[in-house]
């Protein structure tokens, strides 16, 4: 069974895990906190609202039936979506979307090796 770990987001208070494969769990909030870097220099106005990471953790053991546990899949293909449909015209939009997709392909990769 492969080892899972949870990141835990918050997106105006509202409380979330993403459960990402171990090996690839520091690179979901890497990836978090350069997306928030870049957010301010998007003129667009329809950019899509971004979670803080708050922590990695290995177990999760939920008493708060509020608070969800998305796939890491489920959530990187949303981040790219949400990203893909952003109209910018003054910032180069696609090196946010290679890091993007960079990660989604190795969690493709490694969901079709390990599942």
């Amino acid at each position: 069974m492969p080892t899972m770990r949870y990141v835990l987001l918050n997106r105006d208070g509202q409380l979330s895990f993403v459960e990402m494969p171990a090996s690839h769990a520091y690179q979901l909030s890497a990836l978090n906190l350069r997306l928030h870097k870049e957010l301010d220099k998007l003129t667009a106005g329809n950019v899509p609202a971004l979670p803080y990471v708050v922590a990695e953790c290995s177990e999760v053991e939920l008493h708060d039936s509020s608070i969800i546990i998305v796939s890491g899949m489920d959530y990187i293909n949303e981040l790219e979506r949400g990203f893909a449909a952003i109209q910018e015209k003054s910032y180069p939009l696609i090196s946010l979307l290679t890091e993007i997709r960079a990660l989604q392909a190795q969690l493709e990769q490694w969901y079709e090796e390990e599942i």
